[in-house]
């Protein structure tokens, strides 16, 4: 199974593309697509838009994960994330892609074990679990990893629980 794992971010969203063959995980492909600073939001969108469809398209993933949206203090913040949320479930549904969201509580659970786990932490086991020389850079793109490395332990564990959407 091809997952793709998404941090979304209307600056920064990182992507993380990982392989799940049995109990194996490995990194395919994983970086972040970036948009200009003073850039208005409606072009951001598009750049991102830009990105991630010929993505989907080349790399043909399986499964889309992105992680949900986390609401603090910074409503501007929470609303652009959102907004980079709805370019990615956009794209997944025109390629009729599955896509799962999980918080970022579920993503440290099961990456780490732990759902207070610290970043850099999360960061670590990462490189480990998927076997990396060093922690990807920037911290999006191990947060897209992570995401992606999330879904792979919770689809495996729905799956043998009988839910196979």
């Amino acid at each position: 199974m091809i997952i793709l794992g998404i941090d979304p971010g209307t600056a920064i969203m990182g992507y993380g593309l990982i392989e799940q063959k049995g109990n194996t995980l490995s990194a395919l492909d994983y970086s972040c697509w970036r948009t200009p600073a003073h850039t208005p939001l409606a072009e951001r969108l598009l750049m991102l838009y830009e990105n991630i469809e010929p993505y989907l398209r080349i790399y043909t993933p399986d499964h889309i994960a992105v992680e949900e949206l986390f609401f603090n203090r910074n409503t501007t913040t929470a609303l652009a994330v959102g907004h980079a949320r709805g370019v990615v479930l956009l794209a997944g549904a025109q390629h009729g892609l599955p896509i799962y969201e999980y918080t970022p509580l579920q993503v440290k659970q099961a990456v780490v074990g732990y759902g207070r786990a610290e970043k850099n932490q999360v960061q670590q086991m990462v490189r480990g679990l998927l076997g990396l020389n060093e922690i990807p850079k920037p911290d999006d793109t191990a947060d897209a990893l992570a995401v992606a490395i999330c879904h792979a332990h919770s689809f495996a564990l729905n799956q043998r629980m009988g839910d196979l959407r």
